[in-house]
């Protein structure tokens, strides 16, 4: 065996071996065809600074694997379990979530993004190396998910699909990862302790050299486990830091365990100083504790990739021609028919054709009370029911799920860092060099006083200046608060949502599915046309919006079949056409409805609701009244938000007067009717450059420009999936007394950053003189600084438990004040 090492994977390369590649103009030897090849691609790729910026050997790959052999994952079936929608509407493209073995260190990261970034149709990537997960943002017609996976095989690493069971895998292996360093340092840290006092009383009464020797040689080694071990995540960050030409919290960290410990190594063989090991062993147990219970906070506010989808069940009872059969969930189509036991969780969403029972939605709404479904309810995957059997007819199966899609918010909000975030990073960057330069100078003073001391005082500045407390207070707080908005049933989809609410001045709502319950019916038909019945208007506006998934089209779910129609366009903001039984036929507002014709649109009717014009190529055919029904919590919703000063608005598409009388009876003074989605957000840009900042509450296609323009924005779950994808958070409950509430705790969240923002640094103001004067020794400071991280952390995690608001007993609604009123594609 040669004793020259693979410039790849390390390890020797055996006698007579030709392999080799040149990497820097200089032939590199390599141990097999396998590291040749991974060498060669990466070379080729142009990405050979790769072997300069890690910090460790990469792992021999046994064999380059043939490129069919990832052509499994091309399959849509398979897709299913990793790759989602990465936009909405017009976007096509998709995010794929993998898991990646092998990655050793910061340079792998570099090679992972910089690889895939280079090939065509990859759009981003984004590479964790303490999870070892990707998010690949890709354009599926330029390139397949096999080609990702065998471009990751080529360059040398083992990817995979980031399921549910793998994604717990890998959080498992991280508690207990953390556990067992967590356990090693305190087990440590009990017995050192035990010898350091003997060692203090010892020096005061007395003690024998040789005992002192002894004591001394058992705490080195049960600190060095400690060191070595317990605390390595600590060096290897720090290295990957210091490698990335940039200054983390670990850098610090680690020059004061590594140079405590060499320092104390020294005096144990030499006899000669003092040794702090249990001071070691201290700092770093306060340190492992503090960032394990960050660690299980992130955890439980940041659901992983396949969290949600492992809620469902494995199999579910398909109902057919009679007979009951178990099959796969992933075997479910829209179409089937599924019996639900009492018990069962639903597996896909559906709508209910027998049985009445009480269904726990709480997963999606936050709202332990079961809600009651009858024939025609609608159920989603997720949620479990309760007491009685249900025959359900399945609407949306995999990825169509409202489940699935929520899931998609959460990706895409896990992968956003708030502005808040990153500046508190920064900042902590900038105080990792202050604090060094605090220590050099420490150190130098203390030279020329005291040069036995000067050691010592340099590492307990080191030590009690950490700002640990500092890079945590922030995120911290950020994973509670979000965790709790998810709890009370507003689930955050961007990551800046929690900064810009307590800035809010304005709140603008939609009409129709925001401040009504989106559930419109028909009040009322006026003919205008001999040869037309009611029967026949109903049945030609339900052909019209067969297709549409906007509330007004729920109102003619009852009729839809009747009649088929082909051509269909819809016109946001104004209404749809199309042509039924051959005739071509418009729905929507009256100017809309009229416009082929050339007339005059006519004049709306005096009675109660919204009306819509449905008209043919010769004119108007008939009036359709629709109404619409309040939300009971709209009207105590406002009166809160305006208790907290803030303005509220009703802005709606609506020509008619419903618009004005639900304004009144929400108990919002300022409104607009008749707004286009172009009105919208001419009117919020206004708003904007008054200085207004505006939280925008909707669910129409119409409203998804000022959902994208308002400085923060809500979308119901109910919306459309476009403006849920262009929203800042989805209301999962219907319930708008969660806005008032969401923005309570956001600005509790703001005072808590900056509790913990005072604490850290002025924690740190505090201890830097002392330590500097030499009043604080190194096991005080280990304590100190931990106790200023635990601080943090506890004062961040009292957001989960924060109860906001107060709800208003019994109905918001004075007695029988129920408002009709349902905007025209507003």
């Amino acid at each position: 065996m040669s004793s020259t090492a693979c410039y790849h994977c390390g390890l020797p390369v055996p006698a007579g071996s030709n392999f080799s590649v040149r990497i820097g103009g200089v032939e590199r030897p390599m141990c097999c065809p396998g590291c040749e090849a991974v060498a060669g691609a990466i070379v080729a790729g142009g990405l050979d600074n790769f072997y300069r910026y890690r910090d460790s050997r990469n792992e021999r790959p046994e064999e380059v694997p043939p490129e069919d052999r990832w052509a499994a994952y091309d399959l849509a079936e398979v897709q299913r379990q990793y790759v989602r929608p990465f936009g909405g509407g017009d976007d096509d493209r998709q995010l794929a979530s993998l898991l990646i073995g092998g990655i050793s260190c910061a340079a792998c990261v570099w090679l992972i993004e910089k690889h895939l970034g280079q090939l065509e149709g990859v759009d981003k990537v984004s590479v964790n190396a303490n999870t070892q997960r990707a998010q690949v943002c890709f354009d599926p017609s330029a390139i397949r998910p096999s080609q990702l996976f065998a471009e990751l095989a080529r360059i040398g690493y083992r990817p995979a699909p980031a399921t549910s069971a793998n994604s717990e895998d890998l959080i498992q292996r991280e508690q207990r990862a953390a556990l067992r360093r967590l356990g090693v340092a305190g087990l440590g840290t009990m017995q050192v302790m035990m010898f350091a006092v003997a060692l203090y009383f010892g020096a005061s009464s007395g003690i024998e050299t040789e005992l002192q020797s002894y004591l001394r040689w058992v705490s080195l080694l049960v600190a060095t486990p400690v060191v070595f071990f317990a605390a390595r995540p600590f060096f290897s960050a720090a290295w990957r830091s210091l490698r990335g030409r940039s200054l983390s919290m670990d850098v610090p960290v680690s020059l004061a365990i590594g140079l405590a410990y060499v320092a104390s190594f020294y005096a144990t063989v030499f006899e000669t100083g003092e040794v702090y090991f249990e001071s070691i062993s201290m700092f770093t147990f306060f340190l492992l504790l503090g960032r394990t219970v960050e660690m299980r906070a992130r955890h439980r506010a940041g659901l992983a990739s396949g969290g949600l989808a492992q809620l469902l069940p494995l199999t579910a009872t398909k109902v057919e021609k009679g007979e009951e059969n178990s099959v796969p969930v992933a075997a479910l189509a829209a179409g089937d028919i599924i019996l639900l036991r009492p018990g069962d969780t639903i597996p896909a969403d559906g709508e209910v054709i027998e049985g009445e029972s009480g269904v726990d939605e709480s997963l999606l709404s936050g709202e332990s009370a079961p809600r009651q479904k009858s024939p025609g309810s609608t159920v989603y995957a997720g949620s479990v029911n309760s007491d009685s059997s249900l025959l359900v007819r399945v609407t949306a199966a995999g990825q169509a799920t409202r489940l699935s899609a929520i899931e998609r918010l959460v990706e895409r909000a896990q992968l956003e860092k708030p502005r808040q975030v990153a500046l508190a990073d920064r900042v902590a960057g900038w105080f990792v060099g202050l604090v060094l330069v605090a220590a050099l100078t420490a150190f130098a003073f203390w030279w020329h006083l005291d040069a036995e001391r000067a050691f010592w005082v340099a590492l307990s500045v080191l030590v009690v200046t950490c700002p640990c407390a500092l890079s945590l207070a922030t995120p911290a707080a950020v994973a509670a608060a979000t965790l709790r908005l998810q709890q009370i049933g507003l689930l955050v989809a961007a990551g800046n949502l929690l900064e810009t609410l307590p800035r809010i001045t304005r709140v603008v709502f939609d009409k129709t599915g925001t401040l009504t319950r989106g559930e419109p019916h028909i009040t009322q038909i006026e003919l205008l046309r001999d040869g037309w019945t009611e029967q026949r208007v109903k049945d030609c506006a339900a052909a019209l919006e067969s297709h549409s998934n906007h509330p007004l089209a729920r109102a003619f779910r009852a009729w839809r079949g009747n009649l088929g129609a082909s051509e269909l366009r819809l016109h946001t903001g104004q209404g749809v056409e199309g042509v039924v039984d051959g005739e071509r036929l418009r729905l929507g507002r009256a100017d809309f409805a009229v416009q082929p014709t050339g007339a005059a649109a006519p004049e709306i009717p005096a009675a109660e609701g919204q009306w819509l014009l449905l008209a043919d190529t010769e004119g108007p055919v008939a009036w359709i009244a629709l109404g619409d029904s309040l939300r009971p919590s709209a009207r105590g919703a406002v009166a809160r938000l305006q208790a907290e000063g803030l303005h509220t608005e009703l802005l709606s598409g609506d020509q008619s007067a419903e618009v004005a009388r639900l304004a009144a009876a929400a108990g919002i003074r300022d409104f607009r009717a008749g707004a286009s989605p172009e009105d919208k957000l001419a009117h919020l840009q206004q708003l904007q450059r008054r200085g207004d900042k505006v939280l925008m509450v909707g669910d129409g296609l119409n409203d998804v420009p000022v959902l994208s323009g308002a400085d923060a924005s809500v979308a119901m779950l109910s919306a459309a999936d476009l403006a849920q994808s262009r929203a800042d958070a989805i209301l999962l409950n219907g319930d708008l007394m969660v806005l008032p509430d969401a923005i309570a705790l956001a600005r509790k969240c703001r005072r808590i950053v900056r509790q913990n923002l005072t604490w850290a640094l002025g924690y740190n103001a505090l201890a830097l003189p002392l330590a500097v004067c030499g009043l604080v020794p190194p096991w005080a400071a280990a304590i100190g600084m931990s106790a200023s991280s635990l601080i943090v952390v506890l004062n961040a995690l009292r957001l989960s438990r924060s109860r906001v608001g107060k709800r208003p007993v019994g109905n918001l609604l004075p007695t029988g004040q129920v408002s009709s009123g349902l905007i025209s594609r507003g």
